[in-house]
């Protein structure tokens, strides 16, 4: 499955550090492998009803450590499973962060931007240019990170990659190097 280069969406708007357990607390989390079960949890934290009011598109925008605490996969994929195409975040935890990459979310950092957006605010999330549009038409830069992890993201993650590549993407890196 790859993922659009454009995603626009209705946002919801989250706090600074929103931990792993906020997000699908542990106890959902050990209930089960189904990602389409979890995501009946997702940000149960805040609002055990979220599942019945997210709508497909919709995005995250949140403040700083969006993600921190456990290092399980099961808080991204919650949020992807839950029908949020997207999380826009101040910072992430590294492990949220590399787990967002890993299943084929798009995590994009973008110091300062909490701020500028609000609930519900309709933005654009440019995944070719790793940029934000908010509701003023401004742009925003989203900090950079390397294309094998931007593609790697397209392609829907980790497994994705692989089932369609039969490498991962480091290893074509590493080919490339050792050939020159």
């Amino acid at each position: 499955m790859t993922t659009p280069t454009i995603l626009k969406g209705r946002t919801w708007v989250w706090p600074g550090d929103v931990n792993t357990d906020i997000i699908i607390p542990f106890r959902f989390k050990a209930r089960t492998n189904d990602p389409v079960e979890m995501a009946k949890y997702c940000m149960y934290g805040f609002d055990p009803e979220f599942y019945k009011k997210v709508k497909p598109g919709d995005l995250f925008v949140a403040g700083k450590n969006f993600g921190g605490g456990s290092s399980r996969e099961q808080a991204p994929v919650a949020i992807k499973y839950s029908n949020v195409v997207a999380v826009v975040a101040e910072s992430f935890a590294r492990i949220f962060y590399r787990n967002c990459f890993a299943i084929g979310l798009p995590a994009l950092e973008v110091p300062g931007i909490s701020r500028q957006v609000k609930q519900f605010d309709e933005i654009e999330v440019n995944l070719e240019d790793w940029s934000v549009i908010t509701r003023d038409g401004s742009v925003h830069q989203a900090l950079k990170v390397p294309e094998f992890l931007r593609g790697l993201m397209r392609e829907g993650g980790l497994v994705e990659y692989y089932r369609h590549h039969k490498t991962f993407p480091w290893e074509r890196i590493e080919a490339k190097t050792l050939a020159s």
